[in-house]
């Protein structure tokens, strides 16, 4: 039933951006932030509990606590860089989204490194030498 709720919340803060518009385009930007982070608001309880779930998976697995935190962060900067970006692209500023698309794509690299080695020398110590 949330999703009734969130959509419910989209709709009107569409209709409320497009007839403000108009009148006061800043005050319709404004709009659409506030209606981002009260639908964030209100979903960050289900995105604790994912969390939650990875990090519990990554303990029954035997997965290093380095590792499972990294993933929790790569996760983290890909939704908050997307977030981020569409905001920017609401507001017109398309350049401007694809640098903070760009800047999460590279951060997200730089967080993987480590495991990417992990995995590589995972790789190599099973093959003869």
């Amino acid at each position: 039933m949330e999703i009734l709720q969130i959509v419910t919340l989209g709709i009107i803060a569409s209709i409320l951006y497009i007839v403000t518009k108009a009148l006061n385009s800043s005050f319709a930007f404004y709009i659409i932030i506030i209606m981002a982070v009260i639908i964030f608001l209100s979903i960050i309880q289900q995105i604790g509990a994912i969390f939650q779930l990875i990090e519990t998976l990554g303990q029954r697995a035997n997965v290093e606590g380095m590792y499972m935190k990294t993933i929790l962060q790569i996760i983290g900067i890909a939704y908050i860089a997307d977030l981020g970006s569409s905001i920017v692209k609401d507001a017109g500023l398309s350049s401007v989204a694809a640098k903070i698309e760009l800047a999460g794509k590279i951060l997200i690299l730089v967080l993987a490194v480590p495991i990417i080695t992990a995995v590589i020398e995972a790789i190599l110590s099973f093959l003869p030498a």
